[in-house]
């Protein structure tokens, strides 16, 4: 009983942590351009050559 009332208000912190993380990376424009990442890396550069 005690590891239960010591790990549930960790476990219920590092989450609301988490979601936290996750609202603002929505927040600030992270997930803004998911293509351009992909499609960055077909690009040829002439200077590498």
């Amino acid at each position: 009983m005690n590891g239960i009332a010591f790990l549930l208000p960790v476990a219920l912190g590092l989450g609301l942590l988490g979601l936290a993380a996750f609202f603002w990376a929505v927040r600030s424009g992270q997930f803004e351009d998911l293509d351009g990442a992909a499609l960055r890396v077909l690009i040829e550069d002439e200077d590498d050559r």
